[in-house]
């Protein structure tokens, strides 16, 4: 097979200099009643509300990767996909793990899973994108003031 059938891999940002592939980090929760999905306005049963095992699974992500990247910059939360599988009741501890599985441009992607301490309760992928403060929130101040960005 020649060279110019081969796919070139994908262009990755130098701010991503110090994440690879296969990188993971933790989070975990015990369930209490404000995580619960009526308290959050999910849902009317009174176990872990899908919103609060999102967050669980991004502050996994951000634990496996934020402490990597250069001064000044943060990854944002761009793309899940992931289901919910299980419910956990109050008083049990949900961990969840998430492990850098893709880099392309500025955007890390992540196999991400949640248990809590009987079964897998989701999983699925999630994207986040690295960017600067500085020009995120010189960005947003212009939206807050009604300036449009182009």
């Amino acid at each position: 097979m020649s060279s110019n059938n081969m796919a070139s891999p994908p262009r990755v940002s130098p701010v991503l200099s110090r994440i690879t592939p296969g990188l993971t980090g933790t989070a975990e929760i015990v369930v209490g009643p404000e995580h619960t999905a009526p308290f959050v306005g999910s849902g009317r049963i009174a176990v872990l509300a899908t919103p609060v095992m999102i967050n669980v699974i991004e502050a996994a992500a951000l634990n496996a990767v934020e402490h990597l990247l250069p001064p000044g910059h943060q990854s944002l939360g761009i793309h899940l996909d992931v289901s919910h599988v299980a419910a956990t009741p109050v008083g049990l501890r949900v961990t969840a793990t998430a492990e850098v599985i893709g880099l392309e441009g500025r955007t890390i992607k992540f196999r991400v899973e949640a248990h809590d301490e009987f079964e897998t309760i989701g999983g699925g992928t999630h994207e986040r994108v690295v960017v600067s403060v500085e020009r995120f929130d010189e960005r947003v101040q212009r939206k807050v003031r009604g300036e449009t960005s182009r």
